[in-house]
């Protein structure tokens, strides 16, 4: 996207240089010390069913056996400038659906309704990040699962254009990069020809590729085409990284496969991300109201003689949306009318998206503009008024204006288009403030934690998403002091404290600092016995997905400066509020739950004293049980809390931000839930909503948060 099986694999796997550099004793501990707040968030749930919360949703299907041709006639080709499959002229009318951003339950569902669209073409994304989130640990279950996603595809007779990376962009965390990636050392160069890093593509690669060999078109199966890296002439311009890239899929894919890449439709773009003598078919991309015929003219001169069918590898039905922003909007009939350009000069296109669906967990991506720290993360929705709304929703005006084009310029009648699901609002849910993170955190344990003379990124503690405390002790002077962070990714909390001041301290909220809106925080005047404790936990947001800042480590990256001085003596501790993809550690501690509870409870009654005690705002949990009788779709409705991270039976449904806006309401899918009591649990970063509760709603809502200045409209 332009922004302008589960085994462990064996440490041996690849080259010595390949192999990552890590500190195994900080990773190590980094998990120990992690469990403490992973156990506690599972006690909330602990009166539901026992299962791994975390883990990946199971497999929806066995991959399927795939039909070979007996006579070896399947073939998808290029010629005459266009594309050719078993002998006979074919146009491709596709859309992307990312497996990775929709249960896997409703891939079938979402499909079907991509078909009765017109579309005869998937795209995907192949998102290395959820493959292998450490080193090492490969997942291809639940919904990671791409090949009962492509075995789907070929029961519904879809063919695959399939984006294997390295790179995808797409809005996507660190642009479907592992973030491990970013703990190297030394610091690898991503998107290019460095060694260190194209070796770990071959490892990755070398494990990808083999399995979806049997999936290729001339082995029975629907991938007609394989896209290599994406847009790369909008970032660079290392052909050797390139050719590397050709020779590798060539190795594992053979000789005849259609491999493309995409670029920007300008000479600029394509001169730099095309990739000359590789015999390699070069599509573009452009904006949706642009003339589409100038820009196919202009790919030709990138693409070998008769090997240059026109095609819009992204046709935007919409576009994204940052958090802080109104939501992005495009027009249906305009939409459809750009569309027409294409279809009627028997152009090619791949609607980008047919079906956004959702960034769970903390998957979303970020931008930046003019710098690093014009920083605007990504919204957990990724509807991208795309004519499939998130929640899979088709009676709407651009699905319908799309298919009414498509259907004059489909070889085929168009199958019946299917009912949208049904939605329950399950009323509201009242919640109760279970713990503040602080009290998860055992501060008296400081030696527990890592150790570092000066701030350590987020990845070198072994922590790839959520949250990062920092913790050190100063001595202020009399009047106060002034804190400065030159450079935190992205947003740090700060408080104060006094460490050895009895057993009733509690931090204090100072304020907040961002990427975006770096201050500096005036300190007060605190009378302690001792040194002051400042703790400051920074939020990752989202990598950057796009632009040449890409390398984007999380966590505090500069010295921290009291009264200009810098800081030193720090510990540091990961929070670990787990993706879909990391299950392991939760599934070492289930057997304890129970034994946490009464640990809690226990607490809770020593801490009444302390509760009554009206507070700054404060990170803390609420959860709460709502009753499901008929199990559907729902929205949450958050409208009236601050931000932070919402859980529906143990799944994490995304990051809220109502204060900031646009989006109010997280979307749940029916499979997330069940008959009977279902249980909310959401960790508030700042102030809770008055009533504490939230609400169980029918429909999406982005009217959240103050307007803004800027929309992406046509």
């Amino acid at each position: 996207m332009r922004t302008a099986l589960k085994k462990t694999v064996s440490p041996s796997i690849g080259t010595p240089a390949a192999r990552l550099r890590l500190r195994p004793a900080t990773m190590a501990r980094t998990r120990r010390l992690g469990t403490t707040i992973l156990i506690f968030l599972l006690s909330i749930f602990a009166f539901g069913a026992f299962a791994p919360v975390f883990a990946p949703l199971p497999s929806i299907s066995s991959p399927a056996s795939l039909s070979k041709s007996s006579d070896g006639d399947r073939k998808f080709e290029i010629a005459d400038d266009m594309f050719w499959k078993d002998g006979r002229p074919f146009r491709i009318i596709g859309g992307d659906v990312h497996y990775f951003r929709t249960l896997p339950e409703y891939w079938e569902d979402r499909l079907l309704r991509a078909k009765a669209l017109g579309l005869n073409t998937i795209q995907t994304y192949v998102a290395w990040n959820l493959h292998e989130p450490r080193q090492g640990q490969l997942i291809f279950e639940g919904i990671a699962d791409i090949f009962s996603f492509l075995s789907l595809c070929q029961k519904l007779d879809l063919l695959v254009m399939l984006r294997i990376g390295p790179y995808i962009c797409g809005e996507w965390d660190l642009g479907g990069f592992p973030a491990w990636l970013l703990a190297v050392e030394p610091a690898i160069g991503l998107r290019s020809s460095d060694p260190a890093f194209t070796n770990l593509v071959d490892r990755w690669w070398g494990i990808l590729l083999p399995k979806v060999t049997r999936f290729l078109y001339k082995n029975g199966g629907p991938i007609i085409m394989v896209q290599i890296e994406n847009e790369f002439g909008s970032y660079g311009d290392d052909k050797e990284y390139l050719h590397h890239l050709v020779k590798l899929a060539r190795k594992h894919l053979g000789d005849d496969v259609v491999l493309y890449t995409t670029d920007g439709g300008t000479r600029e773009t394509l001169e730099k991300g095309t990739i000359p003598g590789g015999d390699v078919f070069s599509a573009v991309d452009f904006s949706t109201g642009d003339d589409p015929w100038p820009i196919f003219k202009l790919q030709k001169e990138f693409n070998a003689p008769g090997k240059s069918p026109p095609l819009s590898s992204e046709f935007y039905t919409g576009w994204l949306t940052h958090w802080g922003e109104t939501a992005a909007k495009t027009d249906a009939a305009f939409t459809a009318a750009y569309l027409e350009k294409i279809l009627a000069g028997n152009g090619s296109v791949v609607l980008y998206m047919a079906h956004g669906g959702t960034n769970f967990g903390f998957y979303s991506g970020a931008n930046t503009g003019s710098d690093e720290s014009d920083y605007k993360p990504d919204l957990t929705s990724y509807d991208y008024d795309a004519p499939i709304k998130e929640s899979g929703d088709v009676d709407n005006a651009k699905y319908q204006a799309l298919r009414e084009v498509i259907a004059k310029y489909s070889a085929t009648p168009l199958t019946s288009v299917p009912s949208n699901n049904e939605k329950k609002a399950y009323g509201i849910i009242k919640l109760q403030k279970t713990q503040s993170l602080f009290d998860v955190i055992n501060f008296k344990d400081l030696d527990g934690m890592i150790a570092s003379e000066n701030p350590m990124p987020m990845e070198s503690l072994g922590q790839m998403f959520g949250f990062a405390l920092y913790v050190s002790n100063f001595t202020a002077k009399g009047n106060g002091s002034v804190l400065s962070i030159p450079k935190v990714h992205d947003r740090a909390q700060v408080f104060l404290s006094c460490p050895s001041d009895g057993n009733e301290e509690w931090p204090r909220y100072i304020g907040t600092i961002t990427r975006w809106s770096n201050i500096l925080i005036d300190l007060p005047l605190t009378k302690c016995t001792s040194k002051k404790r400042l703790s400051i936990l920074v939020e990752n947001l989202g990598r950057l997905n796009y632009g040449p800042y890409i390398f984007d480590q999380k966590g505090i990256l500069s010295s921290v400066y009291i009264d200009g001085r810098p800081l030193n003596k720090w510990r540091m501790l990961g929070v670990p509020l787990h993706n879909l993809d990391d299950d392991q550690v939760v599934k070492s501690i289930i057997p304890n739950v129970h034994a946490n509870i009464l640990k809690a409870s226990a607490r809770s009654g020593r801490k009444k004293l302390r509760n009554k005690i009206k507070r700054d705002p404060e990170p803390s949990f609420y959860s709460g049980q709502f009753t499901v009788d008929k199990v559907k779709d729902t929205y949450i409705s958050l409208r009236g809390w601050s931000k932070g991270v919402a859980f529906i039976n143990g799944f994490n449904i995304g990051r809220f931000w109502p204060s900031f806006g646009p989006q109010c309401n997280l979307y749940v899918p029916a499979p997330i839930l069940k008959e009977g009591e279902n249980l909310v649990a959401i960790l508030e970063l700042e102030s809770a909503n008055p009533d504490l509760s939230v609400t169980s709603v029918e429909q999406p809502d982005f009217t959240c948060g103050p307007s803004s200045s800027y929309v992406h409209q046509l």
